[in-house]
C-alpha cells in the first residue's frame, strides 16, 4: 500500500474516533444538565448507573483505538506501515483497506486474540 493511501485511511480512522469521543463528551455534558430534572427514583438511578458504565466502556474502547491510530501514524512515518509487528510479513492491502489499524496478518491476529483469553 502506498504511503498516501495509508495516511488517508489512518486519518479517516482518527476522524471517526475523535468524532465519537466528542459526541460522548457532548452527551455527558447534556446528561449533567438534565440530572436536575430527574426525580431520583431508584429505577432511574439504576438505569443511570448502567448508562454510565456503558458510556465509560465505549470511551475506553475509543481511547484504545486512538492509541492504535498513533501507532499506525508512527509506522507510516518509519516506513513500516503494512508490516506485521509479529513477523514482519506484509499485511495484505485488502486487510488494511478494511482495517487500517491492523498490526498483524489475519492468522497472527487470530492467534494473538486466542492467547489473550
Amino acid at each position: 500500500m502506498d504511503e498516501h493511501r495509508a495516511r488517508a485511511l489512518v486519518a479517516g480512522e482518527r476522524r471517526r474516533i475523535e468524532a465519537a469521543l466528542a459526541e460522548l463528551a457532548g452527551e455527558e455534558q447534556g446528561e449533567d444538565a438534565s440530572q436536575f430534572d430527574q426525580t431520583g427514583e431508584s429505577a432511574e438511578a439504576g438505569a443511570e448507573i448502567q448508562h454510565e458504565m456503558v458510556h465509560e466502556a465505549v470511551a475506553s474502547t475509543l481511547q484504545i483505538e486512538l492509541a492504535s491510530v498513533v501507532r499506525a501514524e508512527t509506522r507510516i512515518a518509519h516506513g513500516t506501515f503494512g508490516l506485521s509487528l509479529e513477523s514482519g510479513a506484509r499485511i495484505p492491502d485488502d486487510r488494511l483497506e478494511a482495517e487500517p489499524l491492523a498490526e498483524r496478518t489475519v492468522e497472527e491476529q487470530s492467534r494473538f486474540e486466542q492467547s489473550q483469553r
